[in-house]
């Protein structure tokens, strides 16, 4: 589990955004970012300080995945044929905890990365416990029988503040979902604006 999933909220004030598009999210009372300093007026960010906060905002809408994690996944993703922004957003995407979030099987990606981790879901009929694990297209992800009557899992369901993407099939009923292929970024509904390109530019620097 991160540890920052009892301080989440933080990521959004620090942001000054709601980026998961949560309805209790603090942003959408106070815009100002936390702590006593929280209220000064921003100045304006400088191009590092624009790249860095696309950083910290595609990390930490991930769960905020750390650093090293962040950067192994950008390095793939530029190894990798094709457009690096749009890459890295297909690596993020395929992750297990992403998929579990995006299927509904939980509220939110912090709890995805705790369900996964404690051996709720399978993979192609395999328990995988760890969050990260990248699954390819055409895997079969599907709640553990003897986990599908969880409350987390039955409330997450009835959520009705988020859809489930296109490129995700999924089967409530049976707690199964199927990921149909690798997104691109115009296929992800983030509740804001990413700009992954900036994500690059930061890291070839």
């Amino acid at each position: 589990m991160s540890k920052r999933e009892s301080s989440k909220y933080k990521i959004d004030r620090r942001m000054g955004e709601n980026i998961w598009g949560r309805p209790k999210s603090p942003v959408n009372r106070r815009e100002y970012g936390p702590g006593q300093h929280g209220q000064r007026r921003k100045s304006k960010l400088s191009d590092f300080g624009v790249q860095l906060r696309a950083k910290q905002k595609l990390k930490g809408y991930y769960g905020d995945v750390r650093e090293k994690q962040f950067r192994a996944i950008f390095a793939e993703a530029d190894r990798r044929k094709g457009d690096t922004s749009e890459n890295l957003i297909g690596l993020l995407e395929s992750r297990l905890d992403a998929i579990v979030y995006r299927a509904k099987f939980v509220p939110t990606v912090f709890a995805a990365r705790q369900f996964v981790n404690h051996g709720h879901v399978t993979v192609n009929g395999i328990r995988v416990n760890i969050g990260s694990y990248r699954c390819k297209a055409g895997d079969v992800i599907e709640v553990r029988e003897k986990s599908k009557q969880l409350v987390i899992v039955l409330e997450a369901v009835s959520l009705a503040e988020r859809d489930v993407p296109d490129y995700i099939d999924v089967d409530h009923h049976k707690m199964v979902a199927t990921f149909v292929r690798v997104p691109a970024l115009s296929d992800v509904p983030y509740p804001v604006v990413m700009e992954p390109n900036l994500v690059v530019e930061f890291y070839s620097r």
